[in-house]
């Protein structure tokens, strides 16, 4: 069975031998140092966690322990998760609150192209992009958080960034509706539509009545979750966009938010049925709304 050690940095030779003698991968500490003695590999011999066995030879474990072929595991940024989801989320993952909360300063990153258009003032809301990233024993919180953000910045493209400015929207507007796109409904062809309604009620002038923004709102203000609470984030009561994103997104919603459906819906109902009714007057929409949705509507 494998057996994790971690080398620390500047460890010798000896003291590495010990710790695998200690550990039981190897049966004898002489022999390891005599070993790497012999092939002058002593200063080849690099920091980091690693997964060895006993049935190794002693040859095997040098040649892993000099080319640095540490143990990683992967620590993942889910979709559609809000910044404190995500500052939990890592820290569960056993980086320290401290670390934690110290890397998602955006002033560590003032320099950083992806947050350009970020508001000066604004936290990393959004703009933490979903994936997995490689971790070792030497990897900070720091170190995911700028992986995540120089991903984000990869699907920033110069088309994407074009596409929200022929909407009217700025690119701090765009990802911000794609986070409410991306939390209210799940599949390419439902964004691309939902992402259609909320730009023509933008247009318009009329409130995007988005519950899962006035929900984000309420539970900023430790309100619980709630729909008629007042915060600039209820889109239920205030007209235009909330001031922030409200989670962070993902290629598809800024997809859809970048290249809309071409239809022509004003008003949308996810149903019990698990699937998004669309229509263009308010008389059709309750009629949906009465039809299909009563568990998940009650709900509100």
């Amino acid at each position: 069975m494998p057996i994790s050690i971690t080398v620390d940095s500047g460890a010798s030779p000896a003291k590495i031998a010990d710790l695998l003698h200690a550990k039981g991968i190897i049966r004898s500490a002489w022999t390891f140092e005599t070993y790497v003695r012999r092939e002058g590999v002593g200063a080849d011999l690099q920091a980091g966690t690693y997964s060895l066995s006993p049935a190794q030879s002693v040859s095997d474990i040098v040649a892993q322990l000099s080319h640095g072929k540490v143990t990683t595991r992967l620590v993942t940024i889910l979709p559609s998760q809000r910044l404190d989801q995500i500052q939990q989320a890592l820290i569960n993952d056993g980086f320290s609150e401290a670390d934690v909360v110290a890397a998602l300063q955006p002033s560590a990153y003032e320099n950083n192209a992806a947050l350009v258009d970020k508001p000066v003032g604004n936290n990393l809301e959004g703009y933490l992009y979903p994936d997995s990233f490689q971790r070792t024993s030497a990897t900070t919180a720091s170190t995911i958080v700028q992986e995540s953000i120089a991903e984000m910045q990869k699907h920033l493209t110069p088309d994407i960034r074009a596409a929200f400015a022929r909407e009217g929207l700025s690119t701090y507007q765009g990802i911000i509706l794609a986070s409410i796109v991306g939390k209210e409904v799940s599949t390419q062809n439902d964004r691309n539509q939902v992402a259609q309604v909320f730009l023509k009620r933008l247009q318009m002038g009329m409130t995007l009545g988005s519950d899962v923004t006035a929900i984000y709102g309420s539970r900023l203000a430790g309100q619980g979750t709630s729909l008629s609470y007042d915060t600039p984030y209820n889109t239920l009561i205030h007209t235009g966009l909330p001031p922030t994103p409200i989670s962070n997104v993902n290629d598809s919603a800024l997809q859809a938010v970048a290249h809309p459906a071409t239809t022509d819906w004003l008003f949308f109902v996810a149903g019990d049925d698990g699937v998004t009714h669309f229509s263009s007057t308010l008389q059709q929409h309750q009629a949906l709304t009465a039809q299909y949705c009563h568990k998940l509507c009650s709900s509100n």
